[in-house]
């Protein structure tokens, strides 16, 4: 992690949760002042509040100079919350960040978004190519998560208007450790084969996530509103989405060899790929540097480890509920 500047505090909010975690954990380490905030109790949190409880919101901002607003209702919710719930956590509470923020004089926001904010765009035609997904695909809402997550996106740009105040989205791929919530897909592929070949398409590892968030924070003031697609760097290149409609493992031999080698020593089927996630734009203009590319993932599990960094590793799985409701989702 790069030196960290002077006068910096930040606060976290959904700091009990994956990405939270991970979030204070890395700044903790760096000994950076960081307050976490959510509505659950754990020892990553500091403020056991809603993010819509202005008063409690507004006294963890005292001294903060970034904010990382990671807080949500998650996709595994749509089964068990309201639309109404979802509004009030992914929207009342994003915009009361935001307003809280301004008044407090935070030098920016970073919001943690998602490719799911992309719904219906993200889905190739039958039998066609794979998609290319970028920063200028026009989102098609697909439920509520997704349309949640683009509203708070809208205001976040108002945001930025008006009061004037920096906020960076990051919209991230998939980085749960969870098996797949697929089940058609969990039968027939094996989960450490399904994660390594999503890092070449669609999957990132929480610790190349936290260093967006940071690079994202520091640089904020200097973008006013900006908008990223955050994964690991992709091998895979725009000529290679009709292939991969039709034959991925001949595609993966060509651009990602040393994984292509790993799935057939280990008799592992290689899944589908029907989309391609582009970090170009994140790793060109924040200064954003990836480490968990495939190649490094696939590299630790050929020595025997599995496919996600150390940080990962210490945060593992948190699920989404208090009794289980389904595969990633408990």
């Amino acid at each position: 992690m790069a030196p960290v500047p002077p006068h910096e505090r930040f606060l976290v909010t959904g700091s009990s949760g994956h990405l939270g975690e991970a979030l204070v954990r890395t700044l903790r380490d760096a000994g950076t002042g960081v307050t976490g905030l959510d509505v659950r109790a754990s020892p990553w949190t500091d403020v056991v509040a809603s993010l819509t409880d202005r008063d409690a919101l507004r006294a963890a901002l005292a001294g903060v100079t970034h904010v990382l607003h990671t807080a949500t209702l998650h996709k595994p919710h749509v089964g068990t919350h309201s639309r109404p719930e979802f509004v009030g956590t992914n929207v009342a509470g994003t915009l009361a960040v935001l307003e809280e923020s301004a008044s407090a004089g935070v030098r920016g926001v970073v919001f943690t978004s998602s490719t799911s904010a992309f719904g219906r765009a993200l889905t190739p035609r039958p039998g066609g190519p794979a998609t290319w997904i970028d920063e200028s695909v026009v989102p098609r809402v697909r439920n509520v998560y997704g349309a949640t997550k683009t509203a708070a996106e809208d205001l976040c740009e108002l945001a930025s208007l008006d009061p004037g105040l920096p906020v960076v989205v990051l919209r991230t791929s998939r980085f749960f450790p969870e098996a797949d919530d697929r089940e058609e897909v969990r039968a027939r592929h094996r989960d450490t084969a399904l994660k390594l070949v999503e890092f070449c398409h669609r999957r990132v590892d929480v610790a190349d996530v936290v260093s967006a968030h940071l690079a994202a924070a520091r640089r904020a003031p200097e973008l006013g509103f900006a908008r990223y697609v955050v994964s690991a760097p992709s091998p895979l290149r725009r000529a290679d989405l009709p292939e991969l409609g039709r034959d991925p493992a001949a595609v993966l031999r060509r651009r990602a060899p040393a994984l292509a080698s790993l799935l057939a020593e280990r008799g592992w089927a290689v899944p589908p790929v029907d989309r391609v996630y582009c970090a170009d734009r994140a790793v060109a203009e924040l200064g954003w540097t990836p480490v968990w590319d495939v190649d490094a993932v696939t590299a630790r599990v050929r020595a025997g480890g599995p496919p996600r960094s150390p940080l990962a590793e210490a945060v593992g799985a948190k699920g989404y509920h208090a009794a289980p409701t389904g595969v990633y989702t408990r």
